[in-house]
């Protein structure tokens, strides 16, 4: 069963990085595997892309014409690939060694799945924050308390660490263009529109194997307190237009959210009174605030006129 791994990227900036994570894809312990790099718009990155990787057998490099974001990369490297499944990695991520064996276990011990996710692992390239609540960890990419167990059927996992049957995958459309990251739209959550579509075709989930492991990179701007009311803000307003788009997908969030005030927010009350703490207190007052500011930007995108037609355009 060949794979093909699709690594996007767009900037120089996060070109180490990027090596980085072609290198931890070219280590993988799988065979018979590709990597299909698409650069995504810039010239620049394209040119030294070729100079690193370009003369590496089943290595495959791709340039957009201009900047179309990573939902629309993301499906051309499909599109591109030779493999009977696509895998998808990020390019601030690095992947462990057998990554792709556990995914591709998966398919073959399931020979019903159409899609396999794996672990995403924070990887605090800077100093993890006291505030940080890992229940809040899906807003740096990264898999949040209460996420999924080990081999269930879940909606979707997230973009550092997923794969399809590719027929499936481009028969659904792939990625929705009208989500994800391009430019200086902040529509998160790509992952769940071409997952819905396929539940929808085929009946089935991703399946999550916990065992399949990303580590992804937390840069020092992603453990900033306003970066991450911002994010929570941008989240809310992108549930709203997942709302609209897909009404179907709001089931699993509103699900999260009882668990959050419910669960998770009784259990760090109980325990701040037994063994109090300041970093327990932080991390209590950041869930309330991250919280409302996705419900603030949730009323964002209902008092937005004409949303839909403005994240198409």
């Amino acid at each position: 069963m060949k794979v093909s791994v699709v690594v996007c990227t767009y900037s120089m900036e996060r070109y180490e990085s990027f090596s980085e994570t072609v290198e931890s894809v070219l280590e993988q312990t799988y065979e018979p595997l590709e990597i299909v790099i698409v650069v995504d718009g810039n010239e620049e990155v394209f040119a030294r892309v070729q100079d690193d990787f370009g003369d590496i057998d089943d290595v495959v490099i791709h340039c957009n014409d201009e900047n179309q974001g990573i939902s629309y990369s993301r499906t051309k490297g499909a599109e591109i690939a030779s493999g009977e499944i696509v895998a998808m990695i990020d390019d601030d991520a690095t992947a462990e060694p057998d990554w792709i064996e556990k995914l591709i276990q998966t398919y073959e011990e399931t020979p019903e799945a159409v899609a396999v996710g794996g672990h995403v692992v924070p990887d605090w390239v800077a100093q993890k924050p006291d505030f940080f609540p890992e229940e809040f960890y899906w807003l740096v990419g990264c898999d949040e308390r209460g996420f999924g167990e080990h081999m269930e059927e879940i909606r979707n996992t997230y973009g550092s660490n997923i794969s399809f049957k590719r027929d499936i995958f481009l028969e659904v459309g792939g990625y929705d263009t009208n989500t994800g990251r391009k430019g200086d739209k902040h529509v998160q959550a790509h992952e769940a529109p071409v997952c819905i579509r396929i539940h929808e075709q085929t009946g089935k989930r991703v399946i999550y194997n916990k065992k399949a492991r990303v580590n992804h990179k937390l840069f020092e701007y992603r453990t900033k307190f306003d970066w991450l009311v911002f994010r929570s803000f941008w989240q809310g307003y992108s549930k709203r237009v997942m709302d609209l788009l897909y009404p179907q997908a709001s089931d699993d969030k509103n699900e999260y959210l009882k668990d959050l005030m419910l669960v998770y927010v009784v259990n760090r009350l109980k325990n701040l009174v037994k063994e109090p703490s300041m970093a327990k207190a932080q991390q209590l007052i950041a869930i309330f605030v991250f919280t409302a500011a996705v419900g603030f930007g949730y009323v964002y995108g209902l008092l937005t006129p004409n949303l839909v037609e403005k994240t198409n355009a």
